[in-house]
């Protein structure tokens, strides 16, 4: 049985733990709001030009670009979005599970031909499938601590030239999308080939006469690189508001066990420390009554 000090000890330990949580909570936090606040500033102009391309495509019917051309898929990129740091409940499992199911079920066939290369960005994921027989073929940990745009474009522009050049023939992103701070889910989204721009049930296409200087398939091969980098970087703000509201969510809820813990613990401390005062109560007691008989 645990003496009065061991239990005094787990409580002490137990304290730290819950102050340790509870500011890592406030910390995720702080920069959530900030995160969020990224996406909410960088989601308008995604949204607009990919309604312009779309706008544009539509009227513009016989344009061709290599970008959109299907073709016969001999080599997948699969590019895996983790973060830096744990201490976020399943965020980095989700997407790693999510990833090696692609792996092992569709592409399985892919990866054992040494046709399924990946792209980790974050340590997480890096770590992981850098320790199993996976083709890595980018390594990108630590970006999420000074996460710039000219990452997200640098990437684009590698994955463009090797797609065009034929090295790759399909691109895919798996990462955690953010909902809410409570709400990550997990999605698969395709970069190359560039799926046609589908108007949703609430938009129309504008029918407008505009005159376009220059010409609207100039037009259109200037921003399919914008829309992609715009693309690739809300990736990166989504998974990352996503990692700080999963963190967020773990410490809360590590805080909350780690008072239990601490009532459960005073309980037993109480307990144990009422059990060693009627023990020696007993011991007076009997020593009294031994000393009246003799």
């Amino acid at each position: 049985m645990a003496t009065l000090r061991d239990i005094k000890g787990r409580m002490k330990g137990v304290r730290s733990t819950q102050q340790i949580t509870k500011a890592m909570k406030m910390v995720a936090a702080a920069r959530l709001r900030r995160a969020q606040e990224n996406i909410i500033n960088a989601k308008p102009y995604s949204k607009k030009i990919a309604e312009m391309l779309q706008n544009l495509l539509n009227i513009e019917k016989n344009f061709s670009n290599p970008l959109f051309a299907e073709r016969e898929v001999k080599r997948i990129a699969l590019i895996v979005v983790t973060s830096d740091r744990g201490l976020c409940g399943g965020f980095n499992m989700n997407v790693i599970r999510k990833a090696e199911e692609l792996a092992k079920d569709e592409f399985a066939n892919y990866d054992h031909d040494g046709n399924l290369v990946l792209y980790c960005i974050g340590k997480k994921g890096n770590d992981y499938f850098t320790k199993r027989p996976y083709n890595v073929v980018g390594s990108y940990p630590g970006i999420f601590s000074h996460l710039k745009f000219e990452f997200a474009s640098g990437l684009i522009k590698e994955l463009t030239a090797k797609y065009i050049s034929g090295e790759i023939d399909k691109v895919l992103v798996v990462y955690n999308e953010f909902k809410s701070v409570i709400q990550q889910k997990t999605t698969i989204e395709q970069l190359f080939p560039i799926k046609p721009f589908e108007a949703k049930n609430d938009e129309t296409v504008q029918d407008v006469n505009y005159i376009y200087e220059p010409d609207k398939a100039r037009i259109i091969g200037a921003l399919l690189p914008k829309h992609l980098n715009a693309q690739m970087w809300t990736t990166l703000l989504d998974s990352y508001a996503a990692e700080l509201g999963a963190r967020m969510t773990a410490m809360d809820m590590a805080t909350e066990n780690a008072k239990e813990l601490i009532r459960s613990l005073n309980l037993t401390y109480n307990k144990v420390r009422q059990a060693s005062i009627t023990k020696e109560i007993l011991e007076i007691v009997s020593g009294a009554n031994a000393l009246k008989e003799s």
